[in-house]
């Protein structure tokens, strides 16, 4: 296995540049797509939350399948980079496709957004795990895997802005009136920019971690060992519990401004803001993991994250610049955490080479994936059923106990995900001390 450490800020920004080109559909479900499928394509919120959760079903299959062949995938490129350049234009028409309003009704209508929402979230696995994967090959250097994935995130967030800044206007702007004309070339302009960037990141950047040559092992040996390793099974619940909540509250966000402050016309700058102040979390998670426990330090991110949600609940619908605050500082520590989560998971891949003798990159990072997607798809459920359950309707002036649900769900539940999260990574081991050693008894078997 030949380890090199070198990465360079042209690289780093490459690599970044993939996820940008993933947040621009990743943060447009979390986002715009409940919305877009209640308010213009006309489908109930019940509907819709158990469409988002049934679809895990098949990631259930995909997820771990995808990092399997990847992992097995040989080519002059690498194992995970050729998927960038094979399945980015796939990717984007599919998009398209997803955000495409037919001349449909009725149950037509529930089977073209189930089909093409299925196919899209096959096609981002496809795409999104061998891009995650390549984050670990990389480097073996277990801080410089924090400052990869920071580069990987402020670019991955800017993805965000550029769904949560242009989304709308574009809409209004390609629409005319017409929204479901407006949401179907707003994602056309954006799945050409994704492809762009996938293609840039594909070229920019190198595969440096190899698997051993001597390794033949099968899908179910490797996924023997994948389980074998309980550092894994720890980010794998806590990417569960993360992202339901946070997932949560950023669905409801828009409906949060739109019909508990009354004020449709913040909603871009509400979501903007929040998605900036990310980049800035991101961006501060590196110098943060130099000088304090990355442990620690994610742990105590949760739990401010989750005081800052219980503490908006109290902010009336009259008081717009705390609730933006409040939202912006949630964006802010709650992203700073991520760039940690994630070079984490890098670790577990050497932890988990050192414990069976198996390394699996891509079944470690599709595991992960799939938990994370779950969390997505509960989030988004839940959003789904808590609107269904306090009798939402699309553009109309909502009732009290509406506005209180939506604020209750926006505020005090989201909390819940994050101080779970922080109690599962009490358990979390992987210190800075113990991967040093990890990493000398790879060089050692290396030699």
């Amino acid at each position: 296995m030949t380890i090199s450490n070198k990465v360079s800020v042209k690289e780093k920004i490459a690599y970044g540049l993939g996820d940008t080109a993933s947040n621009i559909i990743f943060q447009t479900v979390m986002m715009f797509l409940m919305l877009y499928y209640t308010d213009v394509v006309g489908l109930s919120p019940a509907v819709v939350g158990t469409m988002f959760l049934a679809v895990r079903v098949i990631d259930a299959v995909t997820d771990p399948l995808m990092g399997s062949i990847a992992d097995r995938t040989h080519t002059r490129w690498g194992h995970f980079r050729p998927y960038l350049l094979w399945l980015a234009l796939p990717f984007a028409i599919i998009s398209i496709l997803a955000f495409t309003t037919p001349d449909l009704e009725g149950t037509s209508k529930i089977v073209y957004a189930f089909s093409t929402y299925t196919m899209l979230m096959i096609a981002y696995t496809a795409i999104n795990i061998p891009y995650c994967a390549l984050g670990g090959v990389l480097t073996a250097d277990a801080k410089e895997r924090v400052t990869v994935q920071s580069y990987r995130f402020v670019f991955g967030m800017l993805g965000g802005v550029i769904v949560a800044g242009c989304t709308m206007p574009l809409v209004e702007y390609f629409g005319q009136g017409d929204n479901a004309k407006g949401y179907q070339y707003t994602m056309a302009a954006m799945s050409l920019m994704g492809l762009v960037m996938f293609l840039l990141c594909f070229i920019g950047t190198k595969e440096r971690i190899e698997q051993p040559k001597s390794q033949e092992s099968s899908f179910a040996a490797s996924a023997k060992s994948l389980w074998q390793n309980d550092q894994w099974r720890i980010l794998c619940l806590a990417a569960l519990f993360l992202l339901t909540g946070q997932v949560l509250r950023f669905t409801l966000a828009v409906y949060y401004v739109k019909y508990f402050l009354g004020r449709e016309d913040l909603i871009t700058s509400f979501m903007t803001l929040g998605v900036v102040a990310s980049m800035i979390g991101c961006a501060v998670a590196q110098p943060l993991a130099k000088r304090v426990c990355k442990i620690k330090a994610y742990i105590w991110l949760q739990v401010i994250s989750a005081t800052i949600c219980i503490f908006s609940f109290f902010i009336g619908a009259d008081q717009i610049a705390l609730a933006f605050i409040a939202f912006i500082l949630w964006k802010f520590f709650l992203d700073m955490a991520t760039p940690l989560l994630w070079a984490k998971m890098a670790d577990t891949i050497d932890y988990g080479h050192v414990k069976t003798g198996i390394r699996v990159t891509g079944l470690v990072y599709s595991g992960v994936i799939f938990f994370i997607k779950m969390g997505v798809a509960l989030g988004g459920a839940i959003a789904g059923w808590l609107l269904a359950f306090y009798q939402y309707q699309p553009d109309v002036e909502q009732t009290v106990a509406t506005q209180n649900g939506i604020l209750l769900s926006f505020t005090v539940l989201p909390a819940v995900g994050s101080y779970v999260v922080a109690a599962i990574m009490t358990k979390y081991s992987l210190t800075s001390d113990k991967l040093d050693d990890i990493q000398s008894k790879l060089k050692l078997s290396a030699s």
